[in-house]
């Protein structure tokens, strides 16, 4: 029986849930040792903790380096705790001033002027891949949109996508996932050309400005942000547009196919993306600091300890979600998961994130509507603390 979270073995990503039943229903306050963290696994409690920043901090709470060498401490100097300034890795009253800051980018205007442009992306892909019959999803078919798109809204050039794609990667790899010593030194040294890039980017903006992300923020520095913050918010957007997203489609898809569901009816669109994010969500949890001592069902959690908020439990809770490892496409209330965090961390991309998984269904379903899994291939996700996501996917039609 399965005692511990464990970030090495293929369980922990692909079917956590009957130990999450457990911790939910004995222990829903669970310090794993594995973790260094006490693990907050009920939907009210993860929840309520979102809700209470003064007790559960996010200041630090992103910067995961916990497991990273001396070595590479050194290497990455003031780097090391990089997202330091990053939105969700503040409190009050930063959080309040970055919020305000990023929220202009992401008014309800700009995010439905993306919509045609990622429909685009996805109908361009298709006119390239659809004749082929086959592909891997995940590599051929569930990233380059999202990838485009961001990259447009954020200002990178097309030429300078892959090498986006490659560095973002690396730098998810080093902050939260587990990697040998030596792995982590690589990553490291891609880490830092990554963040130079950006850094130039900034620059180059700052001099000449144009209809982007990067210019409307750069055009704060001074007043309302900072220069690295600027990099950091900058970075971790791209790490959204060119890693969760893709990820949350590549397990939505699969699920869809599973569940014979394909395509899926435009009425019930938006609800089936909501069920795939609350039973296969690409994040897994958030962390948080106490930020004092916190007694909750029986366990005292001590001032200072790290905290992991699980959404993957909180969308299997019993209570909320019955008979939850069941997919019902039409769930009256799917929409309650917290992958997207709660309260004043509610996710700022939210809505254009929605967005994407929404469209990409439907020119999917439209274009492809005999997609179908390849059959006897072993389905794996990737190793990651709080991420979830498939290596591959092999797909037909």
């Amino acid at each position: 029986m399965i005692e511990d979270f464990d970030v090495t073995s293929d369980w922990h990503v692909a079917a956590p849930y009957d130990f999450l039943r457990r911790l939910r229903a004995g222990s829903p306050v669970f310090k794993s040792e594995h973790l260094g963290a006490y693990v907050l696994t009920r939907h009210a409690d993860v929840r309520a903790a979102y809700g209470d920043p003064a007790s559960f901090s996010s200041e630090g709470s992103l910067t995961i380096s916990r497991s990273l060498t001396r070595e590479t401490r050194e290497k990455l100097g003031e780097h090391g705790s990089f997202l330091s300034s990053f939105v969700a890795n503040v409190d009050p009253p930063d959080h309040t001033r970055l919020r305000r800051s990023v929220s202009r980018a992401f008014t309800p205007r700009a995010v439905a002027a993306l919509e045609q442009r990622f429909r685009r992306l996805n109908e361009d892909l298709l006119d390239r891949v659809a004749p082929r019959g086959q592909a891997d999803f995940v590599t051929e078919l569930g990233h380059e949109p999202s990838i485009k798109l961001t990259a447009r809204f954020i200002g990178v050039p097309e030429a300078d996508e892959a090498f986006v794609q490659v560095h973002v990667k690396d730098w998810f790899q080093l902050f939260l996932s587990p990697q040998p010593p030596e792995r982590q030194l690589e990553l490291a040294g891609s880490f830092l050309d990554y963040l130079d890039y950006v850094d130039r980017l900034v620059a180059a903006r700052a001099k000449e400005p144009r209809d982007d992300f990067t210019s409307l923020m750069t055009a704060l520095i001074g007043a309302e942000l900072t220069h690295r913050e600027v990099v950091e918010l900058i970075s971790t957007i791209l790490l959204g547009g060119n890693d969760t997203v893709p990820n949350q489609l590549g397990n939505t898809v699969l699920r869809l196919l599973r569940e014979g569901v394909w395509p899926v009816p435009g009425a019930l669109l938006a609800n089936a993306s909501e069920e795939c994010m609350r039973i296969d969500g690409a994040s897994l949890g958030s962390f948080r600091y106490a930020a004092r001592k916190i007694d909750l069902h029986g366990v005292s959690i001590p001032a200072g300890a790290l905290v992991l908020l699980s959404t993957d439990s909180a969308g299997h809770d019993e209570s909320v979600f019955p008979d939850p490892d069941r997919f019902v496409i039409d769930r009256p209330n799917a929409a309650e998961h917290l992958v997207f965090g709660y309260g004043i961390h509610f996710c700022v991309g939210a809505a254009l994130a929605r967005l994407q998984l929404r469209t990409a269904l439907e020119v999917l379903g439209r274009r492809l509507p005999r997609l179908r899994l390849v059959p006897g291939q072993a389905v794996a996700y990737r190793r990651s603390i709080v991420g979830r996501g498939l290596s591959s996917l092999a797909v037909e039609w």
